[in-house]
């Protein structure tokens, strides 16, 4: 396979931001001019265009483009063989999809024989009018292929849609897909919590199925590094594949991965019941990248990484020794121009006529959802009842239409769903009905595209309640077909698109059933202007944060990031090179070695981002490897330095003290009383007396109380018992620390040097320097 030599620009910008700018600026231009080589180098593609959108009902307008999207991969890869194209522009980027399912599904008809059939998706048509890269999709097919002569045939009719295949067999998708994605995964992150043990009694356990899904995930990883040549972008996606970017890293560490959730991330409270936890975690801290639809999903993810792993969180993401992980909030959209165009084809206009004339006189509220648990289904009915019953003059001049589209028919929870919903509808429709017109339709089915952008045109409420919802793209499919009625939206606090259209739609708790009831007598009465204002608000955000413009920003993102990581490494110290360090060792002639004492001569106890054991990290032990060598301590001719160097002692000597003669100490009374008083505020925290200096440490209390007691502290400690007095503050990152002015590392190796040359037993100069300690970043080590 040809490499892709994609460089990403060699202009250097100060700057993110100024980078990420040029970047946006750039695809803008790219866009318009990719819109006008359509235009004017074949205009009979754009009216074949245009006349296959208005097929009949039966075609799919989406199915259609995504179908000629994916079939544009033999031409595309034709202009991408090298690194330029034969009119001398650059080779666009490359990019590798990686999410449960591929965009179509395979259907056997024969041993080496496969038809497929287009499964379009939000992701999908977000990389519909993306010029900028060129994408390949790997996935799963949908179907077990056990036999490697159906493998191959599959392999190759997907190869002309773009798409790679990830062979998973039946026990694999039981485990893996049915079992941890979509019976303890999707419930955690949609607030539903763990199944209880009967649940689990068809999918075995939660080990068996987190086996599963880490070997899934494997397998995921296999394809992708086989197809993966250098240059290339993986973008990873959803729930299902949280273990890949871990993966994949480990096969190459500069490969660039990106991972998105396209579903709620919850509060960490939630996610640390997982018994996975940690590990998802950490799998997913591997990506470069990390992106969610809203800014309450990434700062539940921060905090998760904060409070379950014990690393620090920043304003651009979570960093773990050293290496930044970048978590941002990526809202993804529609292709709005695609529904804007639909209203004016012939068909549809034809639906809005039939719709109009059917509803005549009636206000139409519009309901589309999966008939799904948190999509809030029967709260939505339930608050148009209480509607319905608070205003009698309403009843023969309102009409709900719900679209519940079935999902998930097997599992018992779904059946008892629909079941509800159902004896719901017929309640109200019974009590509130006539003969010749019912207060609610409802249908379980899919509409067409053209029946749909219709139904969205006539609407003049649209009612999403989602209990949890990552986004909910209806509401903004409503929008984009509402620019001539300038419906009203009413909209769940709860959905991902609160967040976006908050400020045009009608904010509600779908818990609230009143609350919804009065929105909805809200909205049937708003005023024509106050309409137009809402509808222009929230129609300028849509049409301009299309899905294109979310997966190139996504993507614009994820380069600079690496950009961003590789500035940063040059930054950072570099690792101490051992055989060069040992080899000037052995060659010298007087050497000095300092050496730190906690994390450097003490047994490890905290591994790297884990919270720890406070018990034993608070008594420390000479490191094992090193036991053997100090059991005769006495013998080697060292000095031993304490309290930040405020007390020195050669090994075969007496305790001496660098203390000025005349210090200050009355501040360490006042000091220790509001330590302590801290200490019995802040669960988990510990203070630390010294003879001179003392230590409150907050490792192990919860991240935020701990910085906000700390604040607290330094704030009482300023205005009080320190105010006037001669000491140091130095606060580390999970600690506080008060002590005497001038007591520091550095000077302390500045009096033993000076020791060392009075005594007159050093008679060759020192020609090696070997420092080690974790102190060495600190302000409190200096020495010229």
């Amino acid at each position: 396979m040809p490499g892709n030599n994609y460089n990403g620009g060699s202009n250097h910008f100060s700057s993110r931001v100024e980078r990420l700018l040029r970047d946006r600026e750039q695809r803008k231009s790219n866009r318009i001019s990719h819109s006008n080589e359509a235009i004017d180098s074949n205009g009979r593609g754009s009216e074949s265009f245009e006349h296959e959108l208005y097929l009949s009902e039966e075609e799919n307008a989406r199915v259609y483009s995504v179908s000629k999207y994916l079939e544009g991969a033999a031409a595309t890869s034709a202009v991408n063989e090298g690194c330029e194209r034969q009119d001398g522009k650059p080779s666009r980027q490359r990019l590798l999809v990686v999410a449960n399912r591929l965009p179509v599904s395979a259907i056997r008809r024969g041993e080496d024989s496969w038809s497929l059939e287009i499964s379009a998706g939000g992701l999908v048509s977000a990389l519909l009018g993306v010029k900028e890269f060129e994408a390949r999709w790997i996935g799963w097919a949908g179907v077990n292929v056990p036999d490697e002569v159906g493998q191959k045939a599959l392999t190759k009719a997907l190869a002309e849609k773009r798409c790679i295949p990830v062979f998973l067999d039946e026990e694999i998708v039981h485990q893996y897909y049915n079992g941890y994605c979509n019976n303890i995964l999707w419930p955690v992150f949609h607030y539903l919590g763990l199944p209880q043990e009967d649940r689990l009694a068809t999918t075995r356990s939660f080990q068996s199925q987190f086996v599963a899904y880490k070997k899934a995930n494997k397998m995921f990883a296999d394809v992708v590094n086989k197809h993966y040549v250098e240059g290339d972008v993986v973008w990873c996606h959803d729930y299902h594949l949280m273990f890949l970017p871990k993966c994949l890293k480990e096969y190459n560490s500069k490969m660039k991965v990106g991972w998105f959730l396209h579903t709620p991330f919850p509060s960490s409270e939630i996610h640390r019941t997982l018994p996975s936890r940690s590990e998802l975690l950490h799998s997913v801290l591997a990506a470069d990248l990390v992106g969610f639809h809203t800014y309450d999903y990434a700062r539940h993810f921060v905090s998760a990484c904060t409070r379950i792993l014990g690393l620090e969180g920043t304003p651009e993401g979570v960093e773990d020794q050293g290496r930044l992980t970048r978590v941002a909030a990526f809202p993804i959209g529609i292709d709005s121009d695609r529904f804007i165009r639909a209203l004016e084809s012939p068909q549809v206009q034809e639906n809005i006529r039939e719709l109009a004339e059917r509803f005549k006189g009636r206000k139409v509220m519009l309901g589309v959802d999966r008939l799904d648990m948190i999509k809030g289904i029967p709260q939505k009915i339930l608050a148009f009842e209480k509607f319905l019953e608070e205003n009698p003059d309403w009843r023969d001049k309102v009409v709900l239409l719900q679209i519940a589209v079935p999902t998930r028919t097997d599992v018992p929870e779904y059946q008892k769903l629909t079941s509800q919903v159902h004896e719901i509808v017929g309640r109200i429709n019974g009590r509130f009905g006539t003969l010749s017109a019912v207060p609610i339709h409802h249908l379980d089915r899919s509409l067409d595209f053209h029946a749909l952008c219709a139904l969205y045109a006539i609407t003049d409420v649209a009612l999403v309640t989602s209990l949890r919802d990552g986004m909910n793209l209806v509401s903004y499919e409503f929008v984009a077909c509402q620019d001539a009625k300038k419906g009203v939206l009413i909209l769940s606090e709860f959905a991902g698109a609160a967040q976006s259209l908050g400020a045009g739609a009608i904010l509600v708790n779908p818990w609230n059933i009143t609350e919804v009831a009065l929105s909805i007598d809200q909205a049937l009465n708003m005023p024509a202007d106050e309409r137009e204002k809402r509808h222009k608000h929230n129609f300028a955000h849509v049409t301009s944060h299309t899905a294109q413009e979310w997966a190139e920003t996504f993507v614009s993102e994820l380069n600079d990031t690496v950009v961003e990581a590789k500035l940063r490494t040059r930054q950072v110290p570099p690792l101490l090179p051992s055989k060069n360090a040992i080899n000037c060792y052995l060659q010298s002639n007087n050497r000095l070695l300092i050496l730190g004492f906690n994390a450097t001569l003490t047994e490890p106890v905290d591994p790297p981002g884990s919270r720890g054991d406070q018990i034993k990290e608070m008594e420390l032990k000479v490191h094992p490897g090193l036991k053997e060598p100090l059991k005769n301590f006495g013998e080697y001719d060292m000095w031993l330095a304490a309290e930040h160097g405020m007390f020195l002692r050669l090994t075969k000597g007496e305790w001496m003290t660098t203390m000025p003669e005349h210090l200050n100490m009355e501040w360490v009374d006042s000091v220790k009383h509001v330590l302590e008083y801290f200490t019995e505020r802040t669960p988990r925290s510990h203070f630390e007396p010294r003879d001179t200096s003392l230590v409150w440490n907050y490792k192990y209390a919860d991240v935020e109380f701990g910085r906000l007691q700390a604040r607290d502290m330094l704030q009482h400690l300023w205005t009080g018992p320190i105010s006037n007095a001669s000491v140091d503050v130095v606060q580390g990152g999970r600690s506080v620390e008060v002590r005497a002015v001038g007591v520091t590392k550095g000077a302390a190796i500045d009096r033993i040097l000076g020791e060392i040359v009075h005594s007159k037993s050093m008679t060759t100069p020192i020609d090696y320097v070997l420092c080690i300690g974790h102190f060495l970043t600190k302000v409190s080590f200096s020495y010229p």
